[in-house]
């Protein structure tokens, strides 16, 4: 037997219950993670308290929990090639990451990539979904370096690598966020702003010769104040705010992502080029706490259950 995360009903984190289940087995093309990190994204506990979001990701109850993992390969099926057992691992399996043992097809939907030895699995657990996410959010708006960008939810777990990325491209990055998370926002090169009422105008005063591109990480605020400062739609993007966001903006997601992106940032992390901050740390008994603690939308960077 082994340990999963499930849920049975929709709710918030009181759903979620560690359940004793058999050992899953990697069949023809597929190979089994022995997982010692999940890190937790938005996404989760959104999937696990709304049905007509799990709909759209296929997922049906019971069902497990969690999709960002990083492990360790212990089996491998017939006809997989480039894994081997006690290859160190990470990547993305929707809804079902948060257990002891994680069966992943990884020529099919799942995401698995060797993790560089310079890189814990804490960290590697940390990168698939908030970094691919990034990647697209910058990418739907071909950030460059004479670029002056404004990020939305800028001290969040996307937005640390939206931050990092962007600045890797020589842009100057301003970022929305509360007061008290503007030291936070300092250390990864960004300049902060308080969003709120007002936004447009407490931009406008920090670049006076305009915004060229925006991305928002969180809800539309963002997206409407780039629009007012007279940046061009096409160089607007949202991650969170429907497949409609206001205006004509771009909305992209980590599925827009291109499948070397992830490299890129196992690259500059190796370098020292990012910093990956994790908030805090959790056992797997603690699930609850550590969902309940996300989804109150104060945490600057990520929450990660070791295993």
């Amino acid at each position: 037997m082994s340990r999963a995360v499930m849920y049975e009903t929709f709710g918030g984190p009181d759903v979620l219950k560690l359940r004793e289940i058999p050992e899953p087995h990697a069949g023809a093309g597929e190979v089994r993670v022995r997982v010692a990190a999940v890190g937790l994204n938005p996404m989760d506990w959104v999937l696990s308290s709304m049905p007509e979001m799990a709909q759209q990701f296929g997922i049906t109850l019971p069902s497990g929990f969690a999709t960002d993992f990083a492990g360790t390969v212990d089996e491998v099926g017939e006809g997989v090639s480039g894994f081997a057992v006690g290859d160190r691992v990470y990547g993305a399996a929707t809804g079902r990451a948060a257990a002891d043992f994680l069966v992943v097809d990884p020529a099919g939907t799942d995401t698995l990539l060797r993790t560089p030895v310079e890189i814990s699995d804490e960290v590697a657990s940390t990168l698939a979904v908030a970094g691919l996410t990034a990647s697209a959010a910058l990418a739907a708006i071909d950030v460059k370096a004479d670029d002056t960008v404004l990020i939305g939810g800028a001290a969040g777990g996307v937005g640390v690598f939206a931050i990092q990325l962007a600045r890797l491209a020589g842009a100057r990055v301003i970022g929305t966020a509360s007061e008290g998370t503007h030291d936070f926002l300092r250390q990864f090169g960004a300049e902060p702003v308080v969003y709120g009422p007002g936004l447009e105008e407490r931009v406008r005063e920090m670049a006076p010769n305009g915004v060229t591109a925006a991305t928002d990480l969180f809800g539309t605020e963002t997206a409407e104040a780039a629009l007012a400062l007279d940046v061009p739609a096409e160089r607007i993007s949202t991650v969170a705010a429907g497949p409609n966001p206001p205006g004509g903006v771009r909305a992209t997601g980590g599925v827009n992502a291109q499948p070397e992106d992830l490299k890129r940032i196992t690259d500059a992390i190796v370098a020292g080029e990012i910093t990956v901050p994790i908030a805090a740390t959790f056992p797997l008994e603690q699930i609850r706490e550590a969902v309940e603690l996300q989804a109150g939308r104060h945490v600057h960077g990520k929450i990660v259950i070791n295993l």
